[in-house]
């Protein structure tokens, strides 16, 4: 796609976590991975992850970087009833509509089943996000 910057490849995006990222994984073990604030990936290294899920989180993770970063990966689209109720019972609950959006794409993206029945416009969005990813 023209135009569009494409990450680094996983090796370069990916890191080790700080030691505060490491207590912050240690005391929330169901958190699998995180896109961090310098735009890296970090995987829960006291998660019982097989190496596929973990893949699974980095494709998610790097998702979500790719979307905060880029002004034309930003998606664009409604959340169903199902998904906004869903991100409510989660620390997504207060967060902006924009994150709220990114956090389904990146699930549906990742093959996350807590994104719920995906729309036909979600789905559009997340097959542009897939191109810009690799």
């Amino acid at each position: 796609m023209g135009g569009i910057p494409q990450l680094p490849k996983q090796q370069t995006i990916e890191r080790t976590p700080y030691q505060s990222e490491l207590d912050y994984f240690k005391a929330n073990p169901t958190v699998a991975g995180m896109a961090t604030e310098d735009n890296r990936v970090i995987i829960n290294p006291y998660s019982n992850l097989t190496k596929a899920e973990k893949n699974s989180v980095f494709q998610n993770e790097k998702a979500r970087i790719i979307m905060r970063t880029n002004e034309k990966a930003k998606p664009r689209f409604s959340l169903t009833d199902e998904q906004k109720k869903f991100l409510d019972g989660t620390t997504y609950k207060n967060a902006t509509s924009q994150d709220r959006a990114a956090t389904i794409a990146a699930r549906i993206l990742a093959g996350d089943p807590s994104a719920g029945k995906p729309t036909k416009e979600q789905l559009e969005f997340v097959d542009k996000l897939k191109k810009m990813i690799k």
